[in-house]
């Protein structure tokens, strides 16, 4: 994670710049932006996180740790967490090449964690327990010899689903296809690898305690699982991670994609959210 924010830090100054107004992260970039906000709040003078909660850093002093990959296991029948499947040594392999072709593949993963996707309707979870995390959909928990592309399959689109999608053309899942069909997936799952080795989080015990003090929002979707995977991490973000939180909006009809899906409505959140306390320069 530090690497990510020395190399955030590098290209501010690279492009000429000692400070920026704003930092956005979605998704993974999430943690990447808080990070960048925490450590040089001089330098990243406001953050916007998308889609992924940030909880604040590691405590100090080491907490007993749930085994969810053993308690997962332990489910009848058996299930896996998609981040531990991640970690795997056979997945890169598996969605580059699954049985029905990468672009099925990944048109499937794009609709199913849409709001295209009517089964997608998040609830708030009663805890941090195999049984709760269980209630999730197959992408997020996964039978247990399930490839991520066989966990998905029975929710493929239907002809008039891709037909009605405006927010991934053809045009744009080709170019999609083709470019992780020239680099694997390996890279990206190669931050899953380091965010479970335990010197990751000992790294970040070094901020242990230390909350985001510039001004922050926080914009997903309001179908997307992904802000309600960890119980009590939303609230956690509002009530200590971040001290000025200015805006928290789940826009409707939006999935994980919110930027791709409601592209208008959260290019109006950001931009609301700057002009409150942002001089933009010319």
């Amino acid at each position: 994670m530090l690497n990510l924010v020395r190399d955030a830090l590098a290209l501010v100054y690279a492009i000429g710049r000692k400070s920026v107004c704003a930092v956005v992260g979605h998704d993974f970039g999430s943690p990447v932006a808080a990070y960048c906000a925490l450590i040089r709040p001089d330098v990243f003078r406001s953050v916007a996180l998308m889609s992924a909660h940030f909880d604040g850093p590691p405590p100090i002093s080491e907490t007993e740790e749930v085994d969810m990959a053993a308690g997962l296991a332990a489910l009848s029948p058996p299930k896996k967490h998609y981040q531990h499947y991640y970690c795997t040594p056979d997945a890169n392999a598996e969605m580059l090449e699954p049985d029905t072709g990468l672009p099925d593949f990944l048109r499937t993963y794009f609709h199913v964690k849409s709001a295209d996707w009517a089964s997608n309707k998040p609830f708030v979870l009663n805890g941090w327990t195999p049984d709760e995390l269980a209630r999730m959909p197959s992408y997020y928990v996964m039978g247990m010899d399930d490839s991520m592309p066989e966990a998905i399959r029975q929710h493929a689109p239907t002809r008039s689903e891709i037909d009605a999608c405006r927010w991934l053309t053809q045009n744009d899942l080709e170019v999609y296809v083709e470019e992780f069909g020239r680099t694997g997936f390996q890279g990206g799952l190669n931050w899953y690898r380091c965010s479970f080795l335990p010197d990751h989080q000992n790294e970040l015990r070094l901020f242990a305690g230390r909350t985001i003090e510039v001004p922050s929002c926080f914009i997903g979707g309001a179908n997307d699982w992904g802000v309600y995977q960890s119980p009590g991490a939303l609230e956690r973000m509002q009530r200590s991670a971040c001290t000025d939180m200015r805006l928290v909006e789940l826009v409707d009809g939006a999935g994980h994609w919110v930027q791709q899906e409601k592209t208008c409505e959260v290019v109006q959140l950001l931009t609301t959210f700057l002009k409150g306390y942002c001089a933009f320069e010319t």
